[in-house]
């Protein structure tokens, strides 16, 4: 997950002086019925009244209350301190794929996920058998989100090597070779600039193909690996929608110079709720958000310490919009 600019969901005034709505104003069209949008939860934050000491028995009961409002995806970030705009940075953070594991046991059928891992941290043949590992434990509801890692301080602090960011998308780019050579028939040897594995033998397989995410919106590396590889890419879209608007505009490009079908390629956004935010205000935005393209929509919180509550907005919000 990129570094988090609260910029929430404040720009209403705004608006409703101006008379025009958010649709209007980014050239969106409104949702139709034939539009379908998902909610997912993302879970940042967990710095709740319950405390340190609780956490598994909170997440537990938060990831059911998930569920069974009908969310379909939950998901954690891959850090392991606390991101600027969310909290201080030793406010509690667990470690993602750990955590996955846990949600799996709490829950039957989300589709579960980092958003996303950094590439840096794991050795990616390590990676893509945690993948499977938690696929085949879940019941095949579990994928991969990655990205090529940003935050440069959490790695000096804990010791992880921290590349040049070509060096980085080079990683990124092996690791999705090797991940899917992984995950398909051939346990042959693979021969990369970077990694050289003998045999990439990988028993039990996958149940599902895993859901592959490509995090972030750079639009010379990023969205040209998104259009090369992967189920979905995933973009912020915290502020003026025009940004995420034209990064879709990139990754159509990038699809026509690849030959890939933009439309197979599933469109996703972030957006943060925060105590200021009302359920009109995030409805407006996931419906700019799909009259764009758009077909799901992951909500983080800031500064709500109330599990619950995340959980009523973005059931308020799915309700709103259906």
């Amino acid at each position: 997950m990129p570094p988090v600019r609260t910029v929430l969901i404040d720009q209403t005034a705004r608006r409703r002086a101006s008379g025009r709505s958010l649709c209007e104003e980014t050239g969106a069209a409104p949702v139709g019925s034939e539009r379908v949008v998902e909610f997912g939860l993302h879970i940042a934050d967990f710095t709740w009244k319950t405390g340190p000491a609780q956490l598994g028995p909170a997440l537990a009961a938060h990831v059911r209350n998930a569920e069974a409002a009908g969310i379909q995806r939950l998901t954690v970030m891959d850090h392991f301190w606390q991101l600027p705009g969310i909290g201080p940075e030793d406010h509690e953070m667990l470690e993602a794929y750990a955590t996955l594991g846990f949600i799996a046991a709490h829950t039957e059928k989300a589709l579960l996920h980092t958003l996303v891992t950094g590439v840096i941290y794991r050795h990616p043949s390590l990676l893509a058998k945690q993948i499977s590992t938690l696929n085949v434990l879940s019941g095949g509801r579990v994928g991969l989100g990655i990205g090529a890692a940003w935050n440069e301080q959490e790695c000096v602090g804990l010791g992880f090597p921290f590349p040049p960011v070509a060096q980085r998308f080079r990683e990124l780019e092996e690791t999705l070779q090797i991940c899917a050579q992984m995950w398909s028939d051939d346990d042959g040897p693979f021969e990369g600039r970077i990694w050289q594995l003998e045999r990439t033998i990988n028993s039990p397989q996958n149940i599902t193909k895993p859901y592959l995410m490509i995090g972030g919106g750079g639009e010379k590396k990023t969205l040209r690996l998104v259009a090369e590889h992967a189920d979905a890419c995933n973009l912020s879209a915290m502020a003026d929608l025009e940004v995420p608007a034209h990064k879709l505009d990139v990754l159509r490009g990038h699809c026509d110079a690849v030959g890939r079908d933009y439309d197979t390629i599933e469109k996703t956004a972030m957006i943060a709720v925060s105590p200021a935010s009302t359920v009109d205000d995030v409805a407006e935005r996931v419906e700019a958000l799909a009259g764009l393209g758009f077909t799901a929509t992951y909500v983080f919180s800031v500064g709500i310490d109330e599990p619950a509550r995340v959980v009523d907005i973005v059931s308020d919000v799915a309700a709103r919009v259906a």
